[in-house]
């Protein structure tokens, strides 16, 4: 088979592919990322690059312009390559690791939810799952010859009350030595369990005494975006944080997506691997920055959505997409990091998997329930993570519901004609003169405007919507006397920014499709919000507080939200922000046991909802496809200002 060579520019790789791989299977080889929104099926058109020489065949859809093709512009998955070739990537496929320096981005700092670690030893529940032990055992002699791991437990026993205790064959084969190199002077470390019957395990021994260096890492697996911290767990503050996108991206953006790639010949494991690699460098990345060694590291706290754990533990996903939406479990027990999951640690690091509720509620939300404090408050709560999916939980301490809603990905600057990342370029806040409707665009990084991500294309739907320019359907004012306001290809326009001011290819603009995907992805949150409340018999007047949770949430526009009708009408101060719930309920759980335990109970009470099989969900959906519904008086707020 003929071998090409494949040179990307900026970054300089270089990959050997086979002749007739596409581009996109090489950049995945090389390690370099394109967008991929619908994981190489040619539909969205975002794998755009740029052929600087050799020859390749295809790479042309609906998607490209006669300009763009003439220009050297092809879509990546549908570029056969037939020749060595050097293919320069567009700033638009390349990912911006800059924005991902903190896990907590949020915009609304006053309603920010902290529940730090002073509240777990105020109430005396800092208690790591996993601790260290130090201890001086007697040395053997004619009248004390027990084995040694007799020795070892009932020193624990004698010293610590510690009983029922499991010694792992990786310390059975260590201890001789081990016990002898200090004089019969260790540290033993302990992982305890959650359920009372289930047995502490010493899952390490060390020489002298270590117990001043025990270290956790919390990790929160996301589809886009992995996020880990280190931990002290002796003292519970967060010694470092870092981020990295998911690499499995270049096999799609959304879940789906990469189940369809799993369910394929050496998917699951090229998946399964893809995660790991993400999370080895983020460990790399936490442990350099604070010079801990990985043998420090006694445990790991991992929580994602369902399809991010099983594809993360090497589960088969399959039936997660197909109904009645089967996952292949929602617990998961303690793991051996290394061993099982190949993560780049000290043998003995036990990993802990936040459990699941069903297919589309994940080990995230869990996370987040527990990290908010959701279910240690008697107030009625709404708790939301809007993205792609959004996981939506009401409840209290007494009772707790759930449903999970498909909202696209509109939020994440998919399925928009300019749609993109929160990176360097992207247009987040906006506004507009309501006599001349000319634009004011605030981008990430103060760049030339490059797109809009999810944020601010909800602050220009709002905007636009309270200054005229549409109307509740979504549809341009064109008796408006403006040039913004123009036909496109697809349907009536607003040019955002002129390519000539920019610099760029084409004008950044905001269409009538685009509205349309937007107030779907909307209507479908804010219908499940009111289905799942009617289901436990509530009405929005009866939410004590609201709590916003993911990056979207973190960002989220609250005035610009209820008046698109993507949220309930409710009074300000009763939502709370916890930017990302999942992680920081991935670190109290690492930090305290006792929260370990009632995760346990929280995931059993809960109570799922099925939102496609509840009858009145439609209903809810299509009053909900007008901004800001059908029935103006859900809305008061708006209702008041007369938004024309």
């Amino acid at each position: 088979m003929t071998e090409h060579k494949v040179k990307f520019l900026p970054s300089g790789r270089i990959v050997l592919v086979e002749d007739g791989e596409t581009v996109s299977q090489a950049a995945r080889k090389a390690g370099v990322h394109i967008n991929a929104s619908c994981g190489g099926s040619g539909l969205c058109g975002k794998c755009r690059v740029l052929l600087e020489s050799g020859t390749i065949e295809g790479g042309k859809s609906e998607k490209l312009t006669g300009q763009d093709y003439a220009s050297g512009i092809r879509q990546a998955c549908l570029s056969v390559i037939k020749s060595d070739l050097v293919i320069r990537i567009p700033q638009e496929s390349v990912l911006d690791t800059g924005v991902l320096g903190t896990a907590v981005p949020v915009r609304h700092r006053a309603g920010m939810y902290v529940f730090d670690i002073g509240q777990l030893k105020k109430e005396g529940v800092f208690a790591s799952p996993v601790d260290k032990l130090f201890l001086e055992l007697p040395r053997p002699s004619p009248a004390y010859s027990i084995a040694d791991a007799g020795r070892l437990i009932k020193g624990l026993a004698d010293q610590y009350d510690e009983h029922g205790m499991v010694v792992e064959l990786q310390v059975l084969r260590r201890l001789r030595r081990i016990l002898r190199e200090d004089d019969f002077r260790v540290t033993v470390t302990l992982s305890r369990p959650v359920r009372r019957h289930h047995r502490t395990r010493v899952i390490n021994i060390q020489a002298g005494n270590w117990t001043h260096r025990n270290f956790g890492l919390a990790v929160d697996i996301g589809t886009t975006t992995v996020y880990g911290q280190l931990l002290d767990l002796n003292t519970g503050q967060v010694l470092a944080e870092a981020g990295d996108y998911n690499a499995q991206m270049s096999y799609g953006e959304d879940v789906i997506s990469r189940i369809i790639h799993a369910e394929r010949a050496g998917g699951l494991e090229l998946m399964q691997s893809l995660a790991v690699s993400t999370i080895n460098g983020i460990i790399e990345k936490l442990l350099d920055s604070c010079k801990v060694s990985r043998d420090e590291i006694s445990s790991i706290t991992l929580a994602g959505n369902t399809t991010m754990t099983h594809l993360f533990l090497g589960l088969e996903p399959h039936n997660i997409r197909r109904s009645p939406y089967v996952p292949v479990s929602t617990f998961f027990p303690p793991i051996r990091a290394r061993d099982d999951l190949g993560l780049d640690l000290g043998r003995h690091a036990v990993a802990l998997v936040f459990p699941a509720i069903s297919s589309y509620v994940g080990g995230d939300i869990v996370a987040g329930i527990m990290g908010s404090g959701m279910y240690r408050t008697d107030a009625q709560t709404l708790f939301i993570d809007v993205g792609t999916n959004a996981e939506i939980v009401i409840g209290n301490r007494e009772w707790l519901a759930c449903a999970a809603c498909s909202a696209g990905p509109a939020f994440e600057g998919g399925g928009i004609t300019h749609g993109m990342r929160a990176s360097a370029g992207a247009i987040e806040d906006f506004s507009i003169n309501p006599r001349t409707f000319e634009p004011m665009n605030i981008t990430i990084g103060n760049k030339p405007p490059g797109g809009i991500c999810g944020s601010g294309l909800l602050i220009i739907v709002a905007t636009l919507f309270e200054h005229g320019v549409i109307d509740p359907r979504g549809k341009f004012n064109r008796d408006l006397r403006t040039p913004r306001i123009r036909q496109g290809k697809s349907g009536y326009e607003y040019v955002l920014a002129w390519k000539d001011e920019i610099r760029g290819e084409s004008d950044i603009v905001i269409n009538e499709a685009d509205i349309d995907n937007f107030i779907r992805a909307k209507a479908a949150i804010y219908a499940g919000i009111m289905t799942l409340l009617g289901n436990v018999g509530l009405e929005v007047t009866d939410l004590e507080q609201v709590i916003l949770a993911g990056a979207f949430g973190s960002y989220i526009d609250l005035d610009c939200a209820m008046t698109v009708g993507l949220l309930p009408d409710v009074a300000p101060e009763k939502v709370k922000y916890v930017g990302n719930g999942s992680l920081m309920g991935a670190r109290m759980s690492g930090l305290s046991n006792h929260i370990r335990k009632d995760v346990v109970d929280v995931v059993h009470r809960m109570t799922s909802f099925e939102l496609s099989e509840v009858d009145s969900f439609k209903d809810h959906y299509v009053a909900s496809l007008f901004l800001p519904h059908t029935d103006i008086s859900l809305f008061p707020s708006v209702k008041k200002r007369n938004i024309p």
